[in-house]
């Protein structure tokens, strides 16, 4: 099939059973949109044809763009090294605050200008000397099949794949997606189910369950950003019972990045987050056992700097996405203190800085 038709094509899923009363079922994401012939989810990307779920974005995209890898945010994966990032449209999510809406919420194929088959994808990361591919702009569970074909594609020339994603998504699809992703961002919104009702239309309990997956039953290094809202997810109270889940969940080593809002989509009546905010969010999660917290959408070299966590002596010092300086061991250990940071490093940073260049697949 032609890299065209397979634009044109509705593609072929494997999450959805059918109901007795004649609908379908999606299963990729706990939504569990239940459509009949000719509608689509709410993520508007899946729909039913022919008494079947079909994917009908598969090898298009809202466009392609080489990243610092810590735009993701991951700081400690890959550190200074570019990533082709891309997304196509729609989201499972309805966030209020949506920071990419006019991709997530698109309702026009127009939106998906461009087109690549998986091994176009691969082969363009290689030319552009990107290390890894990220799934982003809008979440890679309603394009699940497009995205576990690209990631099978990319680790067939060496690239390795990342994951942007809410962690919206159901058992199975979830298992199947991880095995072929190498490094996630967990975006937890919020934590209170208020929040996640009201704000995102969605569920906490299943994004918990994505973390905790993540972390027991994977390999795959992730990270975790929050957008802190002011008077909606940023009180003390909320801070602390997130951070102290963490820990107790995942571990102190995950590292978490406060991030934040401006407004925009629905919420532009709220202001921007003070930098007071952030910082007293880094210092209770960092009092409640975390060693990896970040501050971003703020200058804040500080907040945007690694540090060991036990001599507290700088390893990665960031300026905004730019390192500065690098104090790790080919081993990815302190090189002052011998202390181990956890992460996925090679043995010197990539040098591609604060760099974000657009391109066009033809």
């Amino acid at each position: 099939m032609s890299e065209r038709n397979k634009i044109e094509s509705s593609w072929p899923t494997r999450y959805w059973h059918s109901l007795e009363d004649g609908r379908i079922q999606c299963d990729i994401c706990p939504r569990a949109c239940k459509l009949h012939e000719g509608q689509r989810g709410l993520c508007f990307v899946r729909a039913c044809e022919n008494q079947k779920i079909v994917l009908t974005t598969y090898g298009r995209s809202s466009g392609f763009c080489i990243d610092p890898i810590e735009k993701k945010p991951l700081n400690h994966f890959l550190p200074g090294t570019p990533v082709l990032s891309f997304g196509t449209a729609g989201c499972n999510l309805a966030c209020k605050f949506c920071q990419n809406w006019d991709i997530s919420k698109s309702r026009q194929m127009d939106t998906l200008a461009d087109a690549a088959s998986p091994e176009k994808l691969a082969k363009v990361a290689v030319v552009s000397g990107c290390r890894s591919i990220a799934f982003t702009y809008n979440d890679p569970v309603i394009f699940h099949e497009y995205a576990v074909d690209v990631a099978q594609a990319c680790h067939a020339y060496g690239i390795k794949t990342v994951a942007v994603t809410a962690g919206y998504v159901c058992e199975e699809p979830r298992k199947e997606f991880y095995k072929y992703i190498d490094a996630a961002n967990i975006d937890l919104k919020a934590f209170t189910q208020r929040f996640y009702r009201y704000l995102t239309g969605s569920n906490l309990e299943p994004v918990l369950e994505t973390l905790k997956y993540l972390k027991h039953q994977t390999k795959v290094w992730f990270e975790i950003t929050t957008l802190l809202i002011p008077g909606e997810n940023d009180s003390v109270d909320e801070i602390e019972s997130m951070t102290q889940w963490i820990m107790e969940n995942l571990g102190s080593d995950v590292p978490l990045h406060f991030t934040a809002f401006h407004p925009d989509w629905k919420m532009r009546d709220i202001p921007n987050t003070p930098v007071e905010t952030l910082t007293r969010s880094r210092e209770i999660a960092m009092k409640n056992g975390l060693k990896y917290v970040y501050i971003g959408n703020v200058h804040d070299q500080q907040g945007g700097s690694t540090y060991c966590s036990r001599c507290k002596a700088p390893l990665i010092e960031r300026d905004w996405y730019v390192l500065k300086s690098w104090a790790l061991q080919d081993n990815g250990c302190c090189q002052h203190c011998g202390t181990e940071c956890p992460g996925v490093f090679e043995e010197k940073p990539g040098t591609w800085g604060a760099k974000r260049q657009a391109i066009r697949l033809t």
